[in-house]
């Protein structure tokens, strides 16, 4: 059978297809921990990251790929079946059906929707050890940002609250295809051996999203639709946290804030 040519990138799709092959075998390399069998890789397009991956025989792959004419590729030139590739939304997919254990990710992730896999990768973050993963370039300083900076946000909070986060390297906007208007840059996520965090984890998230969802407002403004305690304004420790701004507070501040937060409301609630 001849080989079909390569599919076009689709716009709406956020499809920038990486043609260098020593990038991408770099990407692949990333991968370290062993604690996992089962790869899942996101968006494979034309395969360029795939083929490393099966000549390297390590792991047992699932791809997982929405656009009708790279599943087709895939299948007629990588021996690919409907077993081993989903032409799916992974945005929609019940990882915990898939695979019953524990496994990584790896893939080229769209731009416009990387955000929301790694909150993804959070709702299933015991199952899920390592995460490599190419990006753009702010997104992935975003996420690896130490507190106090700029840059430092949700993401970077509640990914590094679970996992320790590598910043890679940085890719070329030339070595894609079409080329993108910014730079690129690869991660990596390790779990960190946290299996819960020592505060109510629900109320952690709202401490977060709400916090930075103000951040140029001092916490105490920025957290008031929350209802915090009146007990909070006798405490200097704590009335020094909440005149903070978000992006000031370590991922353990906001732990021991909603340690505190939590017993207070509940205080006065008695």
């Amino acid at each position: 059978m001849s080989k079909k040519s390569p599919v076009k990138p689709k716009k709406h799709l956020g499809q920038h297809f990486l043609k260098d092959e020593n990038i991408a075998r770099k990407i692949v390399n990333q991968m370290q921990d062993d604690s996992y069998q089962n790869l899942l890789e996101i968006g494979a397009g034309t395969g360029v990251l795939t083929k490393f991956i099966l000549s390297d025989k390590k792991y047992d792959l699932t791809v997982v790929e929405i656009d009708d004419e790279s599943v087709e590729y895939l299948k007629e030139n990588m021996g690919f079946t409907d077993e081993n590739l989903l032409n799916e939304d992974f945005l929609k997919m019940d990882l915990s059906i898939l695979f019953e254990g524990k496994f990584g990710i790896i893939g080229n992730f769209p731009y416009n929707i990387s955000s929301q896999i790694f909150f993804k990768v959070l709702d299933y973050k015991n199952q899920i050890p390592e995460v490599v993963g190419m990006i753009q370039k702010e997104v992935a300083e975003r996420i690896a940002s130490p507190h106090g900076n700029k840059t430092y946000g949700i993401l970077s909070v509640l990914l590094q609250a679970y996992y320790d986060i590598e910043y890679c390297f940085t890719v070329s906007e030339k070595v894609f295809n079409p080329p993108p208007r910014v730079k690129s840059a690869v991660i990596r996520l390790k779990r960190n051996e946290i299996e819960s965090l020592d505060c109510n984890e629900k109320l952690f998230f709202q401490l977060v999203k709400f916090g930075f969802g103000q951040r140029r407002k001092m916490l105490r403004s920025a957290l008031k639709p929350l209802g915090i305690p009146n007990a909070f304004k006798e405490k200097e420790e704590l009335n020094e946290m909440l005149g903070r701004r978000a992006e000031q507070l370590s991922v353990q501040d906001f732990i021991e804030l909603a340690q505190i937060f939590e017993r207070e409301r509940d205080a006065e609630k008695s």
